[in-house]
């Protein structure tokens, strides 16, 4: 088995293709491939034979065949979408592609054909309010939730906009067997403060969902009722040392396989925010932050949980580092050219 990643560069318009060493986590430059209209999100399937790429110009997405042997991809479909989209998803089976539109304010979802490719219409477009930053169905296939910021186009190379959006987190249903989504009860979780919910991830053995909230510059840990698949905030943390007053967005989450550790990336701090994960509660405690490439956009963990690969949209490079495994801490390796407006990475074994 071989691990790759792969990065899109928005302005250079092509997904960069590297192998990495699985001992030691160096990549070698395999391929370029030119993609149009500014690839900017990369999500891939279940069975990690399509690799799904979001294209902020056109707006749409694309699906891209994966060879398993070589890591190369091949086009085998795309569809057009009303706006750009903020993030990409599968449902766990790989029958549907999920999609956020930040500015168009609403999700949609798109099946796919038998080979993971993109092609028909949506067979579900539905509003929520402006600022949709991601969408993602939990470890059950029967929820997902939409998180929304609270303030609009917040770039921290720009003046503070006074955009504000609306600070709140969707709740649905989701039918694995249609695709479609129904309102769940309640169907909006409120943020006390000006937090901003932006991405979230699933602790991968306890019903626990952990949000990065971009303007809270924090991580929001929620229980999940696993019947209702309604959320219960239980923890707010920050991401940033004590004392810090620059501007700053947070951008991704993850947390590792394991299920010890977790990060998120600071903008404008630029660093990547790392915690430990409580087994029995799942609370979070404060590890530190590491230094990273400027304006960390997008980050990806390897598959095994040894490696940590961020993309800084302001420098056009890719930063490594290896996670100490009894403590969680990142230890920096290599940087690496990619390419004008990294947006998205993604690490995969095939």
């Amino acid at each position: 088995m071989s691990t790759y990643v792969y990065v899109a560069s928005q302005d250079d318009n092509k997904i960069s293709v590297f192998t990495m060493d699985a001992g030691t986590g160096k990549l070698t430059p395999k391929a370029e491939v030119p993609i149009s209209d500014g690839p900017h999100l990369l999500a891939i399937s279940p069975d990690r034979k399509v690799l799904y790429v979001g294209q902020r110009g056109l707006p749409g997405i694309s699906s891209w065949r994966i060879d398993h042997n070589t890591g190369d991809i091949t086009q085998n479909g795309s569809v057009s979408t009303d706006g750009w989209s903020a993030s990409l998803s599968t449902d766990r089976n790989g029958k549907y592609l999920l999609s956020a539109q930040y500015q168009a304010g609403h999700v949609s979802i798109h099946p796919l054909g038998d080979d993971g490719s993109l092609g028909a219409p949506a067979t579900e477009q539905l509003a929520t309010d402006i600022g949709a930053h991601a969408i993602y169905t939990d470890p059950s296939n029967r929820f997902a939730y939409v998180p929304h910021i609270a303030r609009l186009f917040d770039n921290v190379l720009e003046p503070v906009k006074d955009e504000l959006g609306p600070n709140v987190i969707y709740q649905f249903r989701f039918d694995e067997n249609t695709g479609h989504l129904t309102p769940n009860s309640p169907l909006k979780v409120e943020q006390d403060g000006n937090l901003g919910p932006r991405y979230y991830c699933f602790h991968p053995t306890r019903d626990i969902v952990y949000f990065s909230d971009e303007q809270g510059c924090s991580v929001t840990a929620y229980h999940m009722d696993s019947s209702a698949g309604t959320l219960s905030a239980f923890q707010t943390i920050t991401t940033l040392p004590e004392g810090v007053t620059q501007r700053n967005t947070c951008s991704q989450i993850q947390i590792s396989p394991s299920g010890k550790f977790l990060y998120v990336p600071n903008r404008g701090h630029n660093s990547i925010a790392c915690f430990s994960v409580d087994a029995s509660t799942g609370r979070l405690s404060e590890i530190g932050q590491v230094p990273t490439e400027a304006v960390p956009s997008a980050f990806s963990l390897d598959p095994e949980g040894k490696f940590v690969f961020a993309v800084g949209s302001a420098t056009g490079r890719l930063a490594s580092y290896r996670i100490n495994s009894d403590m969680g801490g990142l230890t920096p390796l290599e940087t690496y050219s990619v390419g004008a407006r990294p947006m998205g990475v993604l690490v995969t074994s095939l």
